[in-house]
């Protein structure tokens, strides 16, 4: 059992917590930089200071014991304070320090990705020594992340109905609707909204909006989630689908998709998200500020 915790007991907190989100003792080899049997070892080492077995492995892979997931729980909102308090008493130096860690969407418009270069630029003129992690993914997976507070900030099209964020609008996103080179509609001079109804449509899981897609026909055989998928479901000329127009345009100019009714077309918010549980440190704070200021310019 644990009495007062020391440098040692952090340590192997933190080993533990990195083996539980690589999934393994040998998927955390990497990230670690540490050999198979120097991990079981530390962790062995962990469960003996505590006087409980925090997982099990073997045959039946890697899996938490129910007190293991409590730990895990545990120790993740203990490694945030502790990091939470360094932030903070490194602040009162005047100078900006940490890791901020952003989540940004997939597949983005060019303007919108020089945006967010600009508030980097901006912010690289303040006083700082602020590590930056840039990571790229689908809107549930950041999500996840921000839930899990392993994000500070992530900017994409939420659905809005995380009541544990804080959303701030920075700009909208148009969708409309397409199929590919080889589809039935891709060559009529005409398309009907029956047409469109009896067209095999992708289908995205995560919901843009409350009330989803304005547009839905009747079946689809295509399930994407991030936009590439989509648009490689649409060129097989089997598939109707939505897609940002940004992302369509070159196909579009290349003759390999079609753009159906606009008057289907929807815009999608785009905002930048946190977890109200956690608390901004500064760095998070000037990002933020320098985010804003470059999509003010943005929009003038």
């Amino acid at each position: 059992m644990l009495g007062q915790l020391h440098d040692l007991d952090l340590h192997l907190l933190r080993l533990f917590v990195t083996v539980v989100e690589a999934g393994g003792f040998s998927a955390a080899q990497g990230v670690l930089g540490l050999s198979q049997p120097s991990i079981s070892q530390q962790m062995a080492k962990l469960e003996t200071r505590l006087g409980y077995r925090l997982c099990s492995r073997g045959k039946g892979g890697f899996r938490l014991t129910e007190k293991g997931a409590q730990l895990l729980q545990a120790s993740r909102g203990l490694l945030l304070q502790i990091e939470q308090f360094r932030q903070l008493a490194n602040g009162v130096a005047g100078r900006l320090l940490g890791t901020l860690r952003i989540g940004l969407a997939e597949n983005q418009d060019g303007p919108v990705t020089l945006c967010i270069a600009q508030a980097i630029a901006r912010f690289r003129q303040r006083e700082e020594s602020v590590q930056l992690e840039l990571t790229c993914a689908p809107p549930a997976e950041l999500e996840r992340l921000l839930l899990e507070q392993r994000l500070d900030c992530a900017i994409s099209y939420f659905s809005g109905n995380q009541a544990a964020f804080d959303y701030r609008p920075l700009f909208e996103e148009r969708q409309r609707l397409y199929c590919g080179k080889g589809h039935t509609l891709f060559q009529a001079a005409e398309v009907s909204r029956a047409q469109l109804l009896d067209a095999d449509q992708v289908r995205h899981p995560y919901r843009f909006l409350k009330h989803g897609e304005p547009f839905q026909s009747r079946r689809s055989m295509a399930l994407a989630e991030q936009i590439d998928s989509a648009l490689t479901f649409i060129l097989s000329g089997r598939h109707i689908g939505y897609l940002p127009c940004h992302c369509a345009a070159p196909w579009e100019a290349q003759g390999w998709l079609r753009a159906l009714d606009p008057a289907l077309d929807f815009s999608v918010p785009f905002t930048l998200a946190r977890h109200r549980g956690q608390a901004p440190g500064e760095a998070l704070l000037a990002f933020i500020e320098d985010l804003g200021a470059a999509f003010a310019e943005r929009g003038r």
